[in-house]
């Protein structure tokens, strides 16, 4: 640029030696943005501006690029944890005893269960399967991404797939991540509260449920129409009370943790968001942990 005859492009009768670090418009003092390095113009500061805006939620994050890509990861974890399974024997074989979330503990008899402790399962000359409250605390989390049936995993990735990019959308990456683990850890709290402790419990049923609510909410809180979604979700809920084998526990626990978490990020007042919404689904999670842990110590002693 020639600094001699360069002039303002907003102000001709202004010569300047200094260019927009933008679009490399010459600027005078008076049209000078500092920038990160050097200046800008009005126009690329407020373009810039525009653009932010545009990448920002409503409850906080941005907009991600893909919005199915944390749903695909999602995906691909509970199939690849569902091949392991069906490499390792199934839902007798090591792998299902070792992620499925059992409260107390088993002693498995080749396909059946002989309903005592770890003490009288050895005595028998057994192995015992521990739980929860007898030494594997990490099935409450591997509970949720364990399958042992084609059906059961399909249609849960399948309801994951449909009902996870829209939520990512509306809140964005991370809290959509935190709807799905916090409503997890919640059918696994109601799993340990209410299940028998000697059955144990698989699936992300737990966190699409919490997802279902999730939906419910931001259909409401947008003023959608609620009506397909409270048919399903009703239909559901039938399901997990009538149909044996399903449980109900780690649906509701997961309904109400998921619908929770929702609420907690996008109910607050918007001036309190950014400084509330973390802390307090942090403490709708530790609520959840603080059962668990309770359960298990009563289980145990």
């Amino acid at each position: 640029m020639d600094a001699e005859s360069s002039t303002c492009y907003r102000h001709p009768d202004q010569p300047t030696r200094i260019a927009c670090q933008r679009c490399d418009r010459p600027i005078c003092p008076q049209c000078m943005i500092p920038g990160s390095v050097g200046f800008q113009c009005p126009e690329c500061v407020s373009r810039g501006h525009r653009e932010t805006r545009q990448l920002q939620l409503p409850y906080g994050g941005t907009r991600a690029a893909n919005p199915r890509a944390t749903s695909i990861a999602l995906i691909v974890i509970n199939v690849v944890v569902f091949a392991g399974v069906l490499m390792t024997g199934g839902s007798f074989g090591s792998l299902f005893n070792l992620f499925a979330l059992t409260p107390q503990g088993i002693c498995p008899v080749g396909e059946q269960i002989l309903l005592t402790d770890a003490a009288g399962c050895a005595a028998e000359g057994y192995v015992w399967q521990a739980g929860v409250a007898t030494g594997a605390p990490w099935q409450v989390i591997t509970s949720g991404f364990t399958h042992a049936a084609p059906f059961h995993i399909l249609f849960n990735m399948l309801v994951l797939w449909l009902l996870g990019p829209t939520i990512e959308q509306v809140l964005g990456r991370a809290r959509y991540l935190a709807v799905y683990l916090v409503a997890l850890l919640g059918g696994s709290a109601a799993v340990m509260l209410f299940s028998v402790p000697f059955l144990s419990t698989i699936g992300a049923s737990g966190a699409i449920y919490g997802l279902m609510g999730a939906l419910l909410l931001i259909a409401v809180r947008h003023k959608g129409d609620v009506r397909g979604i409270l048919f399903w979700l009703g239909l559901n809920v039938v399901l997990s009370f009538t149909w044996a084998g399903i449980s109900w526990q780690g649906h509701l626990g997961g309904l109400l943790g998921g619908a929770a978490t929702a609420a907690l990020i996008m109910y607050l007042p918007k001036e309190r968001r950014a400084a509330w919404q973390w802390p307090l689904v942090g403490l709708l999670a530790a609520v959840f942990v603080a059962i668990i842990v309770a359960r298990a110590l009563a289980l145990a002693g």
